[in-house]
């Protein structure tokens, strides 16, 4: 069975409910998205991964399948917040979590933070440090006003144009289309603007002195052709955290999942593999 481009399960999150799935059987691995994409970023990774792993899969508050309404928080703040939550929802004793772009923001929150214990973690094109809004989203937050009031046609371009940004082999529109689905219409195309203006970088400030504290094995991978956040950001990570190792992911841009799928699945196998217990 492939990955399910519906997620099929709920849970009433304070800030809204979160869609969520497993696909596979083993030890468990949670995958957490970023921005602006949903847990379908991850569909050709999971399917490397799931004969040997259960995976974890969810859309963060306000993004994907998951609930989006009028003054929803959907900042860093809340999605740390939610991702406790599922964690105390799904108990799991032991956990491999994995998070790209605004997802690995979100785990790291999660563990130094809200103090969950990992087994192991993997960062993946991380929103890990300052400056880390793309100067898109950066002329968004200081017009959010007038990208509000775009119409529809405009909105879908300039998502477009900023997706295939993130993206180092080229995408036609129909293959573009379910990272767009969730932020077209009456509901999604504002909720695509609000999170933007949530934006705020006190969120990695707040536990970046926290880092050469995280005591569990770390891989850092980063895609080679990242035009968002340099690779020189991974690598300073990995020179932050203790107990790390640094990989650049040929053929891939910032969506590196995307990418080359195929690379990231296996070195995430390899990494939670040879982690120990």
């Amino acid at each position: 069975m492939s990955v399910p481009l519906t997620l099929t399960q709920e849970f009433e999150s304070s800030h809204g409910t979160v869609a969520y799935d497993t696909d596979g059987s083993g030890p468990p691995i949670i995958l957490i998205h970023g921005t602006p994409s949903s847990s379908y970023l991850w569909r050709n990774v999971v399917e490397g991964l799931r004969d040997e792993w259960e995976i974890y899969l969810f859309d963060l508050v306000g993004f994907g399948q998951s609930e989006m309404y009028d003054g929803q928080d959907v900042s860093l703040s809340a999605q740390s917040q939610v991702f406790s939550e599922l964690l105390d929802h799904w108990n799991l004793e032991t956990v491999n979590v994995v998070g790209h772009d605004y997802g690995a923001a979100t785990a790291l929150r999660g563990h130094l933070l809200h103090h969950h214990e990992f087994r192991a973690m993997a960062i993946l094109d991380g929103v890990v440090r300052a400056p880390w809004v793309t100067p898109f989203s950066q002329l968004v937050r200081e017009h959010i006003e007038v990208f509000q009031a775009v119409p529809a046609h405009i909105h879908r371009q300039l998502l477009i144009g900023h997706l295939r940004s993130a993206m180092y082999r080229d995408m036609s529109e129909s293959a573009l289309a379910p990272y767009l689905q969730p932020w077209l219409g009456d509901t999604g195309q504002p909720a695509y603007y609000r999170q933007v203006s949530q934006f705020d970088e006190q969120y990695t400030d707040e536990i970046e002195p926290k880092y050469a504290s995280i005591p569990i094995p770390t891989l850092v991978g980063w895609g080679e052709h990242d035009d968002w956040i340099d690779p020189e950001i991974g690598s300073w990570l990995h020179n932050q955290l203790k107990h790390s190792e640094f990989k650049l992911i040929p053929d891939a841009g910032h969506f590196a999942p995307e990418d080359n799928p195929k690379k990231v699945a296996l070195l995430l196998d390899e990494f939670f593999t040879n982690s120990g217990t």
